[in-house]
C-alpha cells in the first residue's frame, strides 16, 4: 500500500486543442483517472462497494506544454491524513525528460454509497493511503 500512485498517458489527437497542446480539460480528466486507478488498486473491495468520492475543488499550475504523442507520466500523492469527509491529493506531471508539467492539488470528499451524502472519512480507509508516517497516528 502507498500514499503514491502511477499512471502514464498519452496525448492523442483528441486530446489537442487550438492551441496545438493538451487542453487543460484533459489533465483534469487524467488527474481523475490517477485518482480513481489509485482507489481501485488499493482500497478494500468492500470500501470501493460502500464509498465514491467527488471532487470539491481543483488547484492547477501549468507549467509546460504537451503536444499530439507525448507521454508524460502522471503521479498522485496523499501527502496528509483526511479532515472530515475530505482528502487531499497532489499531483505531478512529467515529460519524458522528467520536467514538471503540471501540478494540482484537488480536494476530494467520501460520499456514503447507500444515503447519498458525504461522510467522516473512517481511518480504516484512508490508513491504505496514507503516507508512512501517518499510518500509525
Amino acid at each position: 500500500m502507498s500514499n503514491r500512485f502511477t499512471l502514464t498517458f498519452t496525448a492523442l489527437p483528441e486530446h489537442i486543442d487550438a492551441n496545438g497542446h493538451v487542453n487543460n480539460t484533459v489533465w483534469v480528466r487524467w488527474m481523475e483517472d490517477l485518482s480513481v486507478a489509485h482507489w481501485n488498486a488499493q482500497a478494500l473491495p468492500e470500501h470501493r462497494d460502500a464509498y465514491v468520492w467527488v471532487v470539491t475543488r481543483h488547484e492547477i499550475d501549468y507549467r509546460g506544454n504537451v503536444t499530439e504523442g507525448a507521454e508524460v507520466t502522471g503521479e498522485t500523492i496523499i501527502k496528509d491524513g483526511p479532515r472530515g469527509a475530505r482528502f487531499d491529493r497532489h499531483y505531478e506531471f512529467r515529460d519524458a525528460d522528467g520536467k514538471a508539467l503540471v501540478r494540482a492539488k484537488s480536494t476530494w470528499a467520501m460520499v456514503d454509497k447507500a444515503s447519498g451524502r458525504l461522510m467522516r472519512v473512517p481511518p480504516e480507509v484512508a490508513a491504505p493511503f496514507l503516507p508512512p508516517e501517518s499510518s500509525e497516528s
